[in-house]
């Protein structure tokens, strides 16, 4: 028996990581070689899942909640780079292709259920299935471009343009972030934030 199936609420975690963006398309077979290699861990609120700097790396499939990625100077000032949600993932694969540590710490905003294997396990099962390597590799590169976009936008656009590019991109999962967390990713703070919003312009 897998870890997975042994757990009180195996069937509905089934189908929620069926629905994640890179396991949806994997076979039968696939999915029964892939199944017991993944351990169900639940993370409180603030709890971190990776720190920056390490060596030691996991890929992380989200069950519930939603995580964020940050980096942090010398000094301790912090960066969120991104937030990661159901159906999503949050990796250090290209990391661990290179060889180097760890680049950012992996945090939960709010509480989390996440689906993780060891990035060894992962990166053999991918070496096995050309298919799923290859569109797992396109979403990292999208990751990628997707911070690579946020850190331009932080110095291209004003604070109003910051909040609606945001809003625009990531409508549910606006409604669902503390306004701290979100003022923090847009480089703002709260009060700003706040004072946007009563002007009506998020």
């Amino acid at each position: 028996m897998t870890q997975l199936a042994l757990h009180p609420q195996s069937k509905i975690i089934r189908l929620q990581l069926r629905q994640n963006m890179v396991l949806k398309n994997l076979s039968a077979a696939q999915w029964n070689e892939f199944e017991p290699l993944l351990e169900i861990t639940d993370y409180a609120k603030g709890e971190t899942l990776e720190h920056q700097g390490t060596y030691s790396m996991e890929q992380y499939f989200i069950i519930d909640g939603i995580l964020k990625r940050t980096v942090s100077n010398a000094q301790g000032k912090e960066m969120i780079l991104r937030f990661a949600a159901e159906s999503d993932i949050d990796t250090s694969y290209a990391a661990w292709r290179l060889k180097t540590p760890m680049p950012y710490s992996i945090r939960a905003v709010t509480r989390v259920r996440a689906a993780k294997l060891s990035m060894l396990q992962w990166a053999a099962f991918l070496e096995r299935h050309a298919r799923i390597k290859g569109e797992f590799e396109l979403e990292v590169m999208r990751l990628m471009s997707e911070v690579m976009a946020h850190t331009i936008t932080l110095h291209l656009l004003d604070a109003p343009g910051r909040v609606q590019r945001f809003m625009r991109k990531n409508t549910e999962l606006s409604e669902r972030l503390p306004k701290k967390e979100l003022a923090s990713y847009l480089n703002l703070s709260p009060e700003t934030l706040s004072r946007l919003k009563r002007r009506g312009k998020i």
